[in-house]
């Protein structure tokens, strides 16, 4: 299977007590919709490898995995900050049209209702209090929060993300800074 048709679950962040059990991060928005899991594709040296999954324990803050085949300490250290993935086809249907996995956009053109085509998404980034797109425009990369007033539909087809960007958002990432004093070659005063 290709990274291609398959979406990043999270990573393999450290090992956890002496038989083999790993903490994972989990980058979905409900780890308790993968309670269930039979196996994953773990990225080991730039190729997905199966394995499968003996025990998954969902936590708040960190889950704890156990793999088959995975039973001390030094096995489980080997596959500590592997990438997690999933196929494609395992990620639930989405209710709307309007709705869209964040790694399905990357290379969509970013079409604003106002100032038209603008530029090619380039990643999305993810924190607790706000979720942007980067897309490169102009030469500089822009960020656009992800909100429903901002982000409007999506064309898959067409790989295009539809937009109504906040007025002056684009010019914040253009202007030059121009509150540079200028470079004086002789600050002191003759006197």
């Amino acid at each position: 299977m290709n990274k291609e048709d398959c979406y990043l679950l999270g990573k393999i962040t450290k090992t956890h007590g002496l038989k083999g059990e790993l903490a994972i991060w989990l980058d979905v928005d409900y780890p308790e919709d993968y309670e269930e899991l039979d196996s994953v594709l773990l990225e080991v040296k730039g190729q997905l490898v199966p394995h499968f999954v003996e025990e998954i324990q969902i936590r708040p803050n960190k889950s704890i995995i156990k793999f088959e085949d995975i039973d001390t300490i030094e096995e489980a250290q080997k596959l500590v900050n592997c990438d997690i993935y999933l196929p494609d086809d395992n990620l639930p249907e989405l209710e709307d049209d309007d709705q869209f996995y964040y790694h399905e956009i990357i290379d969509f053109d970013v079409i604003d209702e106002e100032k038209g085509k603008l530029g090619k998404v380039l990643a999305v980034y993810t924190s607790e209090r706000q979720d942007l797109i980067a897309m490169q425009y102009e030469g500089k990369e822009i960020l656009i929060p992800i909100d429903d007033d901002i982000v409007k539909t999506v064309n898959r087809e067409k790989k295009e993300l539809y937009t109504h960007l906040p007025n002056g958002l684009l010019e914040v990432y253009l202007e030059e800074n121009t509150s540079q004093e200028p470079d004086d070659a002789d600050d002191s005063e003759s006197m």
